[in-house]
């Protein structure tokens, strides 16, 4: 059950009031809400509860072993209820209803509704065993910074992450790979799967994308296949992977209910190169395995590349490439 917008926005003081750390307006702001909240009265007599046998514990003998372990415990116990509260807010976007939930660690999941205003299955999946509050506090900021970067205003979603809901080591190194691409620019999943040492693994890196938990923020979409098709989307549709891979100047055209990216007026960024290079330069290949395309000059360089002096894309630019 979802609290009150209010309710968040005064857990920290909420929490901080029962252990002793609120200052002076903290303690009143609490004081005058529990006074008309029953939730959150019963939420701050259960942290006072839990910081009483704390504090009491510390007047003993800590050195006694069995009562530093259980002070350890009752500490792991009221870590693991601030750990396991999870805000959201579900945010109106050009591609649909996006859900943003966040937790103390930073964003955890960015999930596509559709039409939907509340959390869906798939959602409420990931989210099993946390506690679930909706948010219009820091999650809406957030849903601010969301819809400039899908109006082109901003370049890249710099959150905190709190990467618990990535299911293994593997799709962990995916999403870091992953993370690295710039903006205006794409990998092939078999470049990916070179990247992170297992080159025969292009279907489980893949799979280390659909199940993505932060799409957009993780730009998975920034992945498409060899062959220059899209060939899907983490919890979207390729008509949403096409919408955000437009609005960062990637040229693409549909073909037979996909996406394919035009290659040939891309500039190119060979493995291990720091100079990009025209399509038609002789030193790379049209889509190098573990390399990037990019839709612009200016996305190239502002990722700190130079022109190749073989080819000189600076003196023949692309004319068909978006600028």
């Amino acid at each position: 059950m979802s609290k009150p917008a209010i309710c968040v926005a005064l857990e920290p003081d909420l929490v901080a009031a029962a252990t002793g750390d609120a200052g002076p307006e903290a303690a009143q702001r609490v004081e005058a809400h529990v006074e008309r909240c029953g939730a959150c009265r019963a939420d701050f007599a259960r942290y006072r509860a839990i910081d009483g046998e704390v504090t009491a514990l510390r007047s003993h003998l800590v050195a006694e072993p069995h009562v530093a372990v259980a002070r350890a415990e009752l500490e792991a116990r009221l870590t693991d209820l601030r750990s396991r509260l999870v805000a959201y807010r579900v945010v109106p976007t050009p591609v649909g209803n996006v859900l943003i939930a966040h937790s103390e660690q930073g964003v955890l999941l960015v999930e596509y509704l559709g039409r939907g205003r509340r959390p869906d299955a798939a959602a409420a999946r990931r989210l099993a065993g946390l506690e679930i509050v909706e948010d219009a506090g820091e999650v809406e900021r957030l849903g601010r910074d969301l819809l400039e970067y899908l109006e082109g205003q901003r370049t890249h979603l710099d959150w905190p992450l709190d990467l618990r809901l990535v299911r293994s080591e593997f799709h962990r190194e995916v999403l870091r790979r992953t993370a690295a691409i710039p903006y205006g620019a794409v990998a092939s999943y078999a470049g990916i799967a070179r990247d992170v040492g297992r080159p025969r693994a292009v279907r489980a890196a893949a799979q280390a994308l659909r199940w993505n938990p932060m799409p957009i923020v993780i730009p998975c979409h920034r992945v498409v296949g060899s062959s220059g098709l899209l060939t899907g989307y983490a919890g979207g549709t390729t008509e949403t992977k096409q919408h955000l891979l437009a609005v960062e100047g990637v040229p693409l055209v549909p073909v037979r209910g996909d996406f394919r990216i035009l290659r040939d007026r891309m500039y190119v960024l060979a493995p291990g190169d720091s100079e990009y290079c025209l399509p038609s330069c002789p030193s790379v290949d049209p889509f190098p395995r573990g390399g990037l395309l990019f839709g612009s000059r200016d996305r190239a360089e502002a990722a700190g590349l130079a022109p190749c002096t073989t080819c000189r894309p600076d003196l023949h630019p692309l004319v068909t490439a978006v600028s």
